[in-house]
């Protein structure tokens, strides 16, 4: 009696460290951030239990690509796969490859008040989702897009997200609803998108001679997942290191100024030309911004013929060295770009700067040639809202952007977008910011009736973006969305929000009293400037998406 209760007690012990160590796979939500020990991340308030979610209920127009997350938790160290089944409907299908399957890796990252300081690993980096190693107890996010095909019948689909590892199987059951409403594609998305391209720091990433063909090859993967994002503006460095040196690669000189013997300037643009075409050829083709005639530091570079040597010149606008230095150049760029075909695209940009330098050299820039635009991201003030084509404003500071003034620039077809940067703290695309601010930004824009986003780095990668997130004073993610050979989940998230702003815009346009009574109604929450945790990101997100849907 007393062998057999032994045997049974043992069985017991036995059967709950199988159940441990067992590995599981579950649906999770796109707006949570899976910890390796599988709890949840909360920027500012730590890791929490991960909740049961129920299996996602995916909705979205023709040609729209949604999200979902699950979450596969390792009990021995696993290497797994996972893909998708065709998804059915009837007799229709949305196939196996419109179904894109990531595991989501983790990079180290910091908070806010604690810059340097180690405090945690968030996932964020999208991964090939086959052969991906997960360690023994640790949780392991999988990311999944659905790409609806724009020939897909409306109805609903389902199918099956299934992850071996090693010898087990685990299957989700996947289903999708297609409106009978078709999204444009990325280029003809009316979403002003800008965030701004680094080419050196791929050169550096991948160890290739800069503006070499491999260059090029390794960049075009990366500006064209910029622009399937609705990517619009390409940006171009027209003097050497336009913010110092904030990035770990610093922005080199495009255009070679060089100064004769007989004090004439001549110029070279191979550079620039190749960049422009190149990026042209990648579907970035709305606006050429040229950075800077006002940078952080005055000092510009040239060349001196006389003593074949580079010498620079500090001035400020306003200065006649200044002028002396620009107006030639800005002559000859105006006739360069129109020779190319691109002056009516090209803005002579300005980051930050204090309103009388930008006037300064406004004046200089039109007396160089009247067509020249300018774009810049500026505090609110009436005098550079009047010169701005394409103004951008904080999100913090948008509140004293008065709602008439941004019709006003529409209806005269001049650009007024948001931007973030290293603040404000919340909405962001921080690396540990809740996943739903990303697409918040979308709505927040169509609930201001602005025109679109800012953001001054879209790859201006650290040391090792696939392990450390840091990088000086910089938020973590801060300087970078996409990683050398792939997405990340802000990313994804920022697209989903331009895609809502599409299709509440083309809502709008249908001019149905009740249905942009509604839009407006659900738009609400996005209209209030918070810039603290007290936003409730998910929930306004996820109301708002339910009404968009419903028409």
């Amino acid at each position: 009696m007393k062998k057999a209760l032994a045997s049974i007690i043992l069985a017991a012990l036995c059967l709950g460290a199988a159940a441990q160590n067992a590995s599981s796979f579950k649906w999770g939500s796109e707006d949570l951030r899976y910890m390796q020990d599988g709890t949840i991340y909360t920027a500012g308030a730590g890791s929490f239990t991960a909740p049961i979610v129920k299996a996602p209920v995916l909705k979205g127009w023709k040609g729209e690509r949604l999200n979902a997350q699950a979450v596969f938790k390792a009990g021995p160290e696993s290497i797994i796969s996972v893909r998708s089944s065709a998804l059915v409907c009837g007799k229709n299908q949305i196939p196996a490859s419109s179904v894109e399957c990531f595991a989501v890796d983790y990079v180290k990252a910091d908070f806010y008040e604690m810059i340097g300081q180690d405090i945690s690993m968030q996932p964020d980096r999208l991964v090939n989702a086959d052969k991906f190693k997960v360690q023994a107890g640790k949780t392991c996010p999988v990311w999944v897009s659905v790409n609806i095909p724009r020939y897909a019948v409306a109805g609903t689909y389902k199918g099956t997200i299934t992850l071996k590892a090693g010898s087990q199987e685990f299957k989700l059951p996947i289903s999708v609803t297609v409106v009978d409403r078709e999204l444009p594609k990325p280029e003809e998305w009316a979403f002003h998108l800008d965030l701004w391209q680094n080419p050196y720091a791929v050169a550096r990433w991948f160890n290739v001679p800069l503006w070499s063909q491999k260059h090029f090859e390794r960049m075009r993967p990366i500006f064209r997942r910029y622009a399937e994002a609705g990517g619009k503006v390409i940006t171009a460095s027209i003097i050497q290191h336009p913010w110092n040196c904030q990035t770990y690669d610093p922005f080199e000189d495009m255009i070679v100024k060089m100064k004769g013997i007989d004090g004439k300037w001549n110029y070279d643009y191979t550079v620039f030309d190749k960049w422009i075409e190149f990026m042209l050829s990648c579907g970035v083709t709305e606006q050429i911004d040229c950075y800077t005639m006002v940078p952080w530091g005055y000092t510009f570079a040239y060349i001196d013929l006389a003593t074949a040597s580079v010498k620079s010149i500090e001035c400020e606008p306003g200065a006649p060295e200044y002028e002396a230095f620009w107006l030639p150049f800005l002559k000859d760029f105006a006739k360069h770009l129109k020779d190319k075909g691109w002056f009516d695209i090209t803005c002579i940009a300005m980051d930050e700067r204090p309103t009388d330098q930008m006037v300064a050299a406004r004046d200089i820039i039109k007396k160089a040639d009247p067509g020249f635009r300018l774009e810049g991201a500026v505090n609110y003030s009436p005098e550079v809202v009047d010169i701005m084509h394409d103004i951008s404003i904080g999100y913090g500071h948008s509140k004293g952007f008065p709602e008439d003034a941004v019709l006003q620039r529409k209806a005269q077809k001049n650009y007024t977008t948001l931007y973030t940067c290293c603040g404000p703290d919340h909405p962001n695309t921080f690396t540990f910011s809740p996943l739903a601010e990303a697409e918040f930004l979308g709505l927040a824009i169509s609930a201001r009736h602005y025109d679109g986003y800012l953001r001054w780095a879209l790859n201006s990668w650290p040391e090792d973006p696939t392990k450390d997130s840091r990088f000086g004073g910089w938020v973590s993610g801060d300087t970078w969305l996409l990683y050398p050979e792939g997405s990340s989940i802000r990313f994804e998230r920022l697209r989903a929000g331009i895609q809502d702003f599409e299709k509440v815009r083309i809502l709008r346009a249908e001019g149905n009293p009740a249905v942009n009574a509604a839009l407006d109604k659900a738009l609400e929450p996005f209209i209030p400037v918070i810039t603290d945790e007290s936003i409730n990101a998910a929930k306004a997100v996820k109301d708002a998406k339910a009404v968009i849907n419903k028409f």
